[in-house]
């Protein structure tokens, strides 16, 4: 049996959370920002306020606070948004220990820094001089449908073979499924720029520009991310497994993104703050990433055709039905 704590009660951080208590074994701390919504938790049960619907059992223990989270847990697993990541381990350092895992599962790049959530980590704890061993995990993987128990597939990644084949055990189960890689940059540069992607394509959905276009952004989507991985230290491999393809497909055409959605509601003619507001305190993780994805790609040289777009779109306000005209009107080009 091990302690697992879960810090992050978003949805992603819940189904998990529920996912690990189904498959049984383990002791679960659920840690959540907020209070209000640890005693949600404990008081109605479930996660009314990122999670309804979906009951969370009396071997999850939710809480606030951060040392109660960390005592005595083995596997530590962070779930919190891509902009909150660096302020949450500058509280955590002082209460981890050595011979404790980590396992990040927050999608993203920090703005400024350009750095994937597993350097920001590190970076993190080198302040306190830590050094802990820390793995990846990404992939299609909607929070409704895994706490539902419904099938998914995974990645743990880590350049750790002992650490990524430890966390499959682990995690898996009847219901989640997870393969072990060792390109940490692929695997989180394909969880974070899919993100992107599915912004475009709901924007094509949200102008009613048929099924022909969703699948040529997919497509030529997962050129562009898979162009900027490989130049980041990626594998062009990794891009065409779950954290790539699979994660890209399944957020650029499924109801339940909400980076689809934002792009949806784009299409229409709605201004980003108001559909922002929409979302209720949940994030569109996309909506940050696109600038840092333009950065890392002037910083290697990456021609982002489709990121450059939804920047635009984002950013200055260009209007979607433009920014897809000057996506077509593009000079032809070798596939």
């Amino acid at each position: 049996m091990s302690r697992i704590a879960v810090m992050g009660s978003g949805a992603w951080g819940t189904a998990i959370a529920l996912s690990l208590a189904k498959r049984g074994g383990h002791e679960i701390t659920l840690w959540s920002h907020a209070p209000e919504v640890s005693e949600a938790i404990r008081e109605r049960g479930e996660n009314s306020i990122f999670l309804p619907g979906f009951p969370v059992p009396g071997n999850v223990r939710a809480t606030s606070g951060i040392q109660e989270a960390l005592r005595g847990a083995e596997i530590i697993i962070s779930v919190m948004p891509s902009h909150h990541v660096r302020a949450s381990y500058v509280q955590f350092a002082p209460h981890l220990r050595p011979g404790q895992v980590l396992v990040s599962a927050t999608k993203g790049v920090e703005d400024e820094s350009l750095l994937r959530m597993s350097e920001v980590i590190a970076d993190v704890l080198r302040g306190f001089d830590l050094q802990l061993p820390l793995g990846v995990l990404s992939g299609p993987s909607f929070a409704q449908e895994v706490a539902a128990g419904l099938p998914a597939a995974v990645t743990i990644a880590s350049q750790d073979v002992d650490l990524a084949s430890r966390i499959q055990r682990e995690f898996g189960s009847q219901t989640l499924r997870l393969y072990t890689n060792d390109d940490v940059v692929g695997v989180e540069l394909g969880g974070a720029l899919k993100n992107v992607i599915a912004i475009a394509a709901g924007i094509a959905a949200g102008l009613g520009l048929g099924h022909n276009s969703v699948a040529a952004l997919i497509t030529r989507g997962i050129a562009e991310t898979t162009r900027l991985a490989v130049a980041c230290g990626g594998r062009r491999e990794t891009l065409a497994g779950l954290s790539g393809i699979g994660d890209l497909v399944l957020t650029c055409t499924g109801a339940l993104s909400r980076n689809r959605t934002v792009g949806i509601e784009l299409g229409r003619g709605r201004r980003l703050p108001e559909i922002l507001a929409g979302l209720h305190g949940k994030v569109a993780e996309g909506v940050r990433t696109t600038s840092a994805a333009l950065g890392l790609a002037r910083r290697y040289g990456v021609e982002m055709p489709i990121t450059e777009q939804v920047a635009a779109i984002l950013n200055e306000e260009k209007s979607p039905q433009n920014a897809m005209r000057e996506l077509m009107a593009r000079p032809g080009r070798d596939e």
